[in-house]
């Protein structure tokens, strides 16, 4: 159904919950033969990841760190999962290329939009990390913003804990209702914490379409990618 994708991991998905390692080696092979099916079966992948097994902004606030140190450390964050999951494919065999917003030029490729496109038409999965290389913007902006720089036609947004959108959150509240298809002026007028407004405002006035469902089995990840309907559809 989808030619190209976004898919936007959260660092929680990465992340053993045992030990409390930052990272899972299952869950990490667990992506990276995701990954593999996707490319195999025709689909073009770019993917952005969150820090939160790492890093998050509420450290750094009860910690005393400025909140620009802070968005530098998460974006840092991101580049480790993304070398992480980069890893995992060249030892399957999937071509991949890493790129950063922020300057690391022995780790990542720094991010160019043409250049992406280049490596996307080749058969490479992009994945892009450190944000948008600027604080203040979170990784949901960065999957928004990278999505529209490589032409996607969705955003698969796996999410733990959850298997769509809710009219608030259904941990906390029994009368909460499952939204099965909106629109992104929806989830600004009902001021849902899908993804954070500047995401939502970029995406309005495209044709990119954002899936949100739960990750908790990674194969939904193909279900949706494929022409399921489970989970949530944003749309404009």
């Amino acid at each position: 159904m989808y030619k190209r994708v976004i898919l936007k991991l959260s660092g929680e998905a990465l992340q053993d919950e045992t030990s409390h390692l930052i990272l899972d080696g299952k869950k990490l092979n667990e992506i990276g033969l995701l990954v593999k099916n996707l490319v195999d079966n025709g689909t073009s992948v770019g993917i952005v990841t969150g820090a939160g097994n790492i890093f998050r902004g509420r450290i750094a606030s009860e910690a005393g760190i400025k909140v620009e140190d802070g968005d530098y450390m998460g974006m840092t964050g991101t580049i480790i999962n993304c070398k992480a999951i980069s890893s995992v494919l060249d030892k399957l065999g999937v071509k991949n290329v890493l790129f950063g917003a922020l300057n690391l030029e022995d780790v990542t490729i720094k991010y160019d939009k043409a250049l992406a496109n280049e490596y996307i038409k080749k058969g490479y999965v992009c994945l892009f990390s450190g944000g948008i290389g600027k604080p203040r913007f979170t990784t949901d902006t960065a999957a928004a913003t990278r999505a529209i720089e490589i032409k996607a036609d969705a955003i698969l947004a796996g999410k733990n804990g959850t298997d769509g959108v809710y009219t608030s959150d259904p941990n906390k509240d029994k009368n909460a209702k499952f939204i099965k298809e909106m629109t992104y002026s929806d989830v600004i007028k009902l001021n849902l914490k899908v993804m954070d407004l500047t995401a939502i405002e970029l995406l309005k006035n495209t044709n990119i379409v954002t899936r949100v469902f739960s990750m908790d089995n990674i194969n939904n990840f193909i279900e949706v990618a494929s022409g399921s309907d489970i989970g949530t559809t944003i749309k404009e």
